[in-house]
């Protein structure tokens, strides 16, 4: 009697957990095909597009050089094992100093002042020749199809609410991860922007979120666009793309330089070292100013994303008068400590005589002063 029973409790708990299991499937599935946080596909027209490029191979972008993306079971099952053990310090103890600027200080800017406002992270104001232009804009809380699905960024807020900015005339995007392109940004900022800059395929997004067609320009490495009295360029990075499952390499990646009158700016976007950093620096160098990838990697995962002293020597590879490092300071998206970044790549800088900028979440670099914001404010954050 006691076995019967038994025996129809596993079943009755099999069944329970099966229904659950399969129930998880369907919103998974449902969530993915419904959310437009996922953003579009490429259409068939920049399919075609693609085809002429030269790192668009078997339905896929790839790199310049060769970049494995396996993760053979020995290397997965250690990532996993780190994820859930976790890393202490990962986050800082306390919110991250923020220094706020007001709507009328860039409204009221001098056009002969160029100026760059990092929002942590990617994410910058960059105001150059009287245009306002925004890099990697993700000013959302966490970087995820989902807030369920990470962790809230460092900060108690921005310099600047997406709802005080003036008049936007430009966005560059590198490419379409969450950390770097964010549904609800866009949605906030694309009543207020003229012009999207993307690499091949990334408009596909911008497009599915309601900004029009004619708005978005698409650029493949080593082409360049005019913007008014500015130049765009859409220069390699190593890395990847995707934002959902079965969508990786599916759009390009790219780093991007913007040259004025006056100055040459480089913005890394996500990259792994490599050979590219070099060529970038032979054929649009020198710059006035780099901002540069440091976080959110791994000796594991190297190869897209540089470790901090790879960092430093890209920034001379590259040939800038100073550099600042970025893609740090917001999230915890890796297995380091929140100020590994920071301290390693200042330390290499030193030892490489380079001239390097740490300004403060929402502290103002003036490229025409001569003294650049270069404290060590996270010092005593643990």
């Amino acid at each position: 009697m006691f076995l019967k029973y038994l025996k129809k409790i596993l079943k009755m708990t099999g069944i329970v957990i099966l229904g659950a299991v399969l129930l998880l499937i369907i919103v998974g599935y449902l969530f993915i095909k419904l959310s437009p946080q996922f953003g579009g596909k490429p259409t068939q027209a920049q399919i075609e597009i693609f085809k002429s490029s030269n790192h668009y191979k078997d339905g896929i972008f790839v790199n310049e050089m060769t970049t494995s993306m396996d993760m053979n079971f020995s290397k997965s099952m250690s990532i996993l094992k780190d994820y859930i053990v976790g890393v202490p310090h990962n986050t800082p103890s306390k919110h991250l100093p923020v220094q706020h600027i007001d709507s009328l200080d860039i409204v009221n800017r001098p056009d002969t002042v160029t100026r760059i406002t990092w929002f942590g992270h990617s994410a910058f104001l960059l105001e150059i020749q009287g245009k306002n232009i925004l890099i990697d804009p993700m000013f959302g809380d966490t970087p995820s199809p989902h807030p369920w699905l990470g962790r809230s960024r460092f900060t108690e807020g921005l310099p600047i609410a997406i709802e005080k900015l003036p008049e936007i005339d430009a966005v560059i995007f590198s490419h379409d991860h969450y950390d770097h392109l964010d549904y609800g940004s866009i949605l906030k900022l694309k009543g207020k922007v003229k012009n999207f800059y993307t690499p091949l395929g990334v408009g596909s997004h911008l497009e599915k979120w309601g900004v029009p067609k004619e708005n978005i320009h698409e650029l493949n490495w080593w082409e360049e666009i005019k913007f008014e009295d500015l130049t765009f360029k859409c220069a390699p990075a190593r890395h990847f793309s995707g934002r959902g499952l079965g969508d990786r390499f599916s759009t390009l990646w790219a780093s991007w330089v913007i040259q004025g009158a006056n100055h040459n700016i480089y913005f890394s976007g996500d990259s792994g070292y490599g050979p590219h950093f070099k060529t970038i620096g032979e054929k649009y160098g020198p710059f006035d100013f780099a901002m540069m990838e440091c976080g959110q990697y791994d000796k594991r995962w190297d190869n897209i994303h540089m470790m901090p002293e790879e960092t430093a020597q890209a920034a001379v590879d590259v040939n800038t008068k100073l550099f600042m490092p970025i893609h740090w300071g917001a999230f915890v998206l890796a297995l380091h400590t929140w100020k590994d970044p920071i301290e390693r790549v200042t330390k290499k800088a030193e030892e490489l005589s380079i001239p390097i900028s740490t300004p403060q979440i929402g502290e103002p670099i003036i490229l025409e002063l001569v003294e650049k914001p270069h404290s060590k404010w996270w010092e005593g954050i643990e």
